[in-house]
C-alpha cells in the first residue's frame, strides 16, 4: 500500500521503517520538505493511508487546510494531547483527539492507532520477553480498522480493534499513563501487551 506520514519525527520515521520493511511504499510530508520529503499536499495525494504524526496542537489547522484532499482516504491519528515542553497531558474532558479528527474530516475514514506505542519501541523485530506489543485500534469504519490492523500486524505488532472512535478517549488515556510511567523512571523502551485467553 502507499502510506504517507504527515510529520517526519521519530514516530513517523521508525513506524515508516517498519512499514517499508513490510513491503509498503512510504513517503513523508512536511511543511518545509528537505531531501526526499514531500510537501504535505503531495504526501496526501500519494498515500492511500495518511498517518498524522505531528503535534496535537497542529492537527486542527492541518486537517482543515487539507480536508478536501483527505476525502475517502484512511486517516490514522497517532497524536496525543500533551504539552510538548514537559509531556504533561492536555485533558480534553468528554472528548478525544481522535474524535476531534473525525469531526474535522467527516468524509475520511478516521482511525486512532499507534498512539500508545513509543517511538523507541517501533524497531524492527522488537519484542518484549518474546511477545509483541499491542497496537490498539479504534474506528467507526470497520473496513478501515481492519486495514490498519493488517498494517500493525505487518509492522510486527499485534493489532487489536477495540471498537469505535469514541474509544480513542481510552487509548489517549493509556498513552498518558505510558508517558507517566516513562517519566517516573520506566523509560520509553516499553509498552502495553494485551493478553487474551481464547480457550
Amino acid at each position: 500500500m502507499n502510506i504517507s506520514f504527515i510529520g517526519a519525527g521519530n514516530v513517523a520515521s521508525n513506524l515508516g521503517n517498519l512499514f517499508t520493511n513490510a513491503s509498503h511504499s512510504v513517503r513523508f510530508g512536511t511543511h518545509q520538505p528537505k531531501d526526499d520529503q514531500l510537501s504535505v499536499g503531495d504526501a496526501i495525494s500519494f498515500g492511500e493511508i495518511i498517518c498524522f504524526a505531528i503535534p496535537f496542537s497542529a492537527m486542527k489547522e492541518v486537517l482543515t487546510e487539507n480536508r478536501e484532499h483527505l476525502k475517502g482516504k484512511i486517516v490514522v491519528d497517532i497524536t496525543n494531547a500533551i504539552n510538548i515542553s514537559d509531556w504533561s497531558p492536555v485533558f480534553l474532558g468528554e472528548d478525544s483527539g481522535g474524535e476531534q479528527t473525525a469531526r474535522l474530516v467527516p468524509e475520511s475514514k478516521v482511525v486512532k492507532a499507534f498512539n500508545t506505542i513509543f517511538a523507541d519501541a517501533m524497531k524492527l523485530d522488537k519484542q518484549f520477553n518474546g511477545q509483541k506489543l499491542t497496537a490498539f485500534i479504534a474506528s467507526d469504519d470497520q473496513e478501515a480498522a481492519l486495514t490498519v490492523k493488517k498494517l500493525a500486524d505487518d509492522a510486527g505488532f499485534n493489532g487489536l480493534i477495540v471498537g469505535g472512535i469514541k474509544n480513542a478517549r481510552h487509548l489517549e488515556a493509556m498513552a498518558h499513563l505510558n508517558i507517566a510511567v516513562a517519566l517516573s523512571g520506566g523509560g520509553t523502551d516499553a509498552g502495553f501487551i494485551y493478553v487474551q485467553n481464547k480457550n
